[in-house]
């Protein structure tokens, strides 16, 4: 059976309109420009309705949706469970003067399920949290320098950009230090030329960049890189917003068998309700606590009490294992009918966010036009960033998957 190749005007029309009164658009990672859309005729711009683990876009086109808002949508859209604790929660209150008593709730449970985790900050953007994590690590260890890893995304402030972003001057990144991921004598080096001067080591728990194959740390990596972290006297941050509770509800520093001292988490923490966290060690709780740094809506209720649904929900069904069996069922079908047509599908990074590229044609044109006849026939994918599985995808969404897959090498 051919499937039906989308149309989208509705999408267009309200897109000429948004240009006038929104800049781009479409701002930020998910505008056609910075999310990728080659060719851009073959996306929608614009959704109606979500469920479970469909969107819906204005032209009434339904969509497998493997980008899952880029991350946090891990239950399935509109999780009743999840919705119902909100919509109580907003009942009693949501913004007032003072905080709701669910935060320290939410407190308790993150602090318990997280295995590095003593105290618990909320915010509202993963950025947010990077942000303090890096601004605790300096006021801790009266330190300036941060290390990174090449290929990194830690947010959108200018400590995380670089030299020729717009906007961005010298003194925002001039004491950005840049590493290769797994180059851990790279790391040592770069400890040894700046002595007692790095503050913070910032790191994904794997390598998930964009326009790249993932790359999981070496055998040993992060022990050694812990090791030299506490012998430095250097604060270790994980930034977990992107594959937070898809590897281990514990923490992906826990996965692969390490603490860190600070670990960030936003996506997946609250099923899209919009709150972020910061959790850390017992001794830089007093650093945080003598911190400037809030905002008006953080300490909202209404996202706390989905959080806390959210994470009960995710013990109850051990949800990690069930997403890394989903990923693996799809990923291995996508690889197998790739295959059958002639084509070699690279499949990196943790089944439950991974990322596809064709491996065929070193343009990378091959791989666009797969990716862009997967999102016409209504499997929505992205063409070089890391994609998510939710709990709400079945094995019939994964059946259908790989049949439009099937089609779709067929007609490149």
């Amino acid at each position: 059976m051919e499937h039906k190749i989308n149309t989208y005007e509705k999408s267009r029309a309200l897109f000429e309109r948004a240009t006038k009164v929104i800049p781009s658009g479409i701002y930020g990672h998910q505008g056609p420009a910075e999310g990728c859309f080659i060719p851009v005729e073959a996306f929608p711009f614009y959704s109606d309705h979500a469920k479970g683990s469909y969107f819906w876009d204005v032209d009434g086109n339904r969509f497998i949706d493997y980008m899952c808002a880029y991350g946090p949508n891990i239950m399935g859209y509109n999780d009743e469970e999840i919705d119902e604790a909100a919509r109580r929660q907003m009942e009693k209150e949501n913004c007032v003067t003072a905080p709701s008593a669910v935060m320290v709730e939410f407190a308790e449970l993150l602090t318990d399920t997280v295995a590095t985790a003593d105290w618990s900050f909320f915010a509202k953007n993963g950025n947010d949290v990077t942000t303090l994590a890096v601004m605790t690590a300096r006021a801790y260890t009266h330190r300036k320098k941060i290390v990174f890893f090449k290929g990194y995304y830690h947010g959108v402030s200018p400590w995380t950009q670089k030299i020729d972003y717009p906007g961005i001057i010298e003194e925002d990144v001039a004491n950005n230090i840049y590493v290769k991921w797994n180059d851990y004598d790279e790391l040592e080096r770069v400890f040894a030329e700046n002595r007692g001067e790095i503050a913070a080591v910032i790191s994904q728990p794997y390598m998930h960049g964009n326009f790249m194959d993932n790359e999981m740390p070496a055998e040993g990596f992060w022990a050694k890189v812990r090791k030299k972290c506490t012998d430095e006297g250097t604060v270790l941050i994980v930034d977990d917003v992107r594959a937070g509770f898809r590897l281990d509800l514990a923490g992906s520093d826990h996965y692969f068998g390490f603490e860190a001292d600070l670990i960030c988490f936003c996506k997946a923490l609250a099923n899209g309700y919009n709150v972020s966290a910061l959790c850390g060690k017992e001794f830089l709780k007093n650093t945080v606590s003598g911190m400037s740094f809030t905002g008006s809506y953080w300490m909202s209720a209404v996202p706390f009490a989905a959080g806390i649904a959210c994470i009960q929900k995710m013990k109850r069904l051990d949800l990690p294992t069930l997403l890394m069996q989903k990923g693996t069922m799809l990923c291995d079908g996508l690889k197998a009918t790739a295959k059958k047509h002639g084509y070699d599908l690279r499949v990196s990074g943790a089944p439950s966010l991974f990322y596809l590229r064709i491996a065929n044609d070193d343009s990378l044109m091959i791989h666009q036009r797969f990716i862009a006849e997967m999102v016409k026939r209504g499997v929505y994918l992205t063409s070089h960033h890391n994609h998510f599985i939710n709990y709400a995808l079945s094995e019939a969404d994964i059946r259908e998957t790989i049949e439009i897959a099937d089609e779709v090498f067929r007609v490149l």
